[in-house]
């Protein structure tokens, strides 16, 4: 804490990918986009490049998550890339044990699981990827022990299906989650921890004290280690800052209204947009986004560190123009770089 409290930037810094799908560009170049910027973040220096699973959503293109991942690594030569996350229940573990055995095969030392259990779509389109297995999520414990005793069969002795490629592997398993549920799964398994505080600030703290509080030490980790998402819009000026962050506010109130659209371009003034409410809702669902200059950004990302304890960050900047995100990365890299 002490260490923290007086130097905030030394912890690491990683991305968060949902590979964009712009308006007026096409899928393709949303995953050009997603190479430059994975190649543009590892010559910053960031730790890992993960990327969402999320379904029938119109604004996002990082569905088949395991293929995307191959591909950013097979593009990179030193971040680590990963999920952020797969949503397990969505799938047969032993497809999952099969498809991250093969990246990390593929790119030895440098592929993390991530895991959440919701199902990263609407019901309809949950219902169309759960068909085979009916899951709803409340058994997401049981698909985690199953999904790791693949890896390692000493924690399932009784095992007779082998993950191969998958077996044996040491990958990082890591739970995400956006309430208390995966926070204290995560502490009493002994299992690194990723929360969402880009979407769900409110229940932050309450999550971190959870997983910290309940953290058993593993063979996977002595002591909690929590990583958080959090939003981050940099530019040269506040204002200039706060312009490029309409396009994140327009993709919620979207996601509100219940309206599919990809990411719009900035607006002048949202006033001319969203309701009295919308805005109410959108201040408590983006409460922790750190938007500004870089002296700005710093400030408060000096703040959100302390107050939190992260051990890490992961940045996900919702920025219209390729080339503005671009420089947003690089700018939340130069504070840390500065220290």
């Amino acid at each position: 804490m002490n260490e923290r409290m007086n130097h905030p930037f030394t912890i690491p810094i990683s991305v968060l990918d949902l590979a964009p799908i712009m308006s007026g560009s096409t899928i393709a170049d949303s995953f050009q986009r997603t190479i430059q910027l994975a190649q543009h973040t590892e010559s910053l220096g960031y730790n890992r490049y993960w990327l969402a699973e999320h379904h029938n959503m119109p604004f996002i293109a990082s569905s088949a998550t395991s293929v995307l991942i191959g591909h950013v690594a097979s593009q990179t030569s030193t971040i680590k890339v990963g999920s952020g996350g797969i949503m397990l229940p969505n799938h047969a573990p032993l497809v999952i044990a099969e498809h991250f055995g093969t990246l990390e095969t593929l790119y030895p030392g440098r592929i993390d699981l991530g895991l959440g259990r919701a199902p990263g779509t609407d019901q309809k389109t949950a219902q169309a990827l759960r068909r085979a297995n009916g899951s709803t999520g409340d058994d997401f414990p049981d698909l985690l022990e199953e999904l790791r005793g693949y890896f390692n069969p000493e924690l399932t002795p009784n095992q007779t299906i082998r993950a191969v490629p998958g077996e044996g592997l040491n990958i990082p398993v890591w739970l995400l989650g956006s309430s208390g549920f995966s926070a204290q799964l995560a502490g009493s398994l002994g299992l690194p921890f990723s929360f969402a505080s880009h979407f769900s600030p409110n229940n932050t703290l309450g999550a971190l004290d959870l997983y910290r509080n309940s953290f058993q030490p593993s063979d996977s980790m002595e002591e909690p280690y929590a990583m958080l998402g959090v939003n981050v819009i940099a530019a040269d000026t506040d204002e200039e800052a706060e312009r490029l962050a309409t396009t994140l506010k327009q993709q919620f109130i979207n996601l509100i209204r219940g309206k599919e659209a990809p990411l719009q371009p900035p607006v002048d003034d949202m006033n001319d947009i969203w309701t009295p409410r919308e805005k109410a809702a959108l201040d408590q669902q983006l409460g922790a986004s750190i938007i500004g200059s870089k002296e700005t950004v710093k400030r408060k990302l000096h703040q959100f560190i302390q107050q939190t304890e992260a051990d890490e960050l992961m940045v996900i900047s919702q920025i219209y123009d390729h080339s503005a995100r671009l420089y947003s990365y690089q700018l939340v890299s130069e504070i840390f770089n500065e220290e």
